[in-house]
C-alpha cells in the first residue's frame, strides 16, 4: 500500500468525524441559546419560534411592517385567538405572518413572501422575521 493511500485512508474518517462534530456543536450551541429566536427556512419562507405573546408578537409584526413599509392589508384572528394572521404587499410580493400561541410567554410565527403562484422569496420573509426576532 502507498503512502498515499495510507494518507487517504487516515483523512477521509479524520474529515467526516470533524464535520460531523462541527454539526453537533452548532446544534448544541442551538439548544444552549434556546429554541427561541432561531429563525428557520421553511419551504415556502421562514419560521422561528418568538418570546413574547401573541398579541404583543401581533404587534410586533405590524411595527416591522411599518419600518419595511408593508401595506398592511388584512389581518384574521382565530380559535379564540390562539391563532392570528397579518396580511400586507410590498414591492409586488403578498406578505403573511402567522401567528400561533406555544404557550403564555412563546408565540410561533411563520412568514412568507409570494412574489407569484408559484415564486417565493425566502430571503425577505426571513428578514422580515428577524426583524421581527430583534424587536424584543
Amino acid at each position: 500500500m502507498g503512502r498515499t493511500t495510507r494518507r487517504v485512508r487516515w483523512l477521509l474518517p479524520a474529515l467526516l468525524g470533524a464535520s460531523l462534530l462541527s454539526g453537533c456543536l452548532a446544534a448544541a450551541a442551538v439548544g444552549a441559546a434556546g429554541a427561541a429566536g432561531a429563525v428557520l427556512y421553511t419551504q415556502r419562507g421562514a419560521s422561528s419560534l418568538v418570546q413574547g405573546s401573541i398579541d404583543e408578537v401581533f404587534r410586533r409584526a405590524q411595527a416591522v411592517f411599518r419600518q419595511m413599509r408593508i401595506a398592511e392589508t388584512g389581518q384574521a384572528t382565530e380559535n379564540s385567538g390562539a391563532q392570528r394572521t397579518l396580511l400586507g404587499t410590498h414591492d409586488g410580493m403578498e406578505v403573511t405572518v402567522e401567528l400561533k400561541r406555544e404557550s403564555a410567554t412563546t408565540t410561533q410565527v411563520e412568514v412568507y413572501a409570494r412574489r407569484s403562484l408559484a415564486e417565493w422569496d425566502r430571503e425577505f420573509a426571513r428578514s422580515v422575521l428577524t426583524r421581527l426576532v430583534e424587536a424584543n
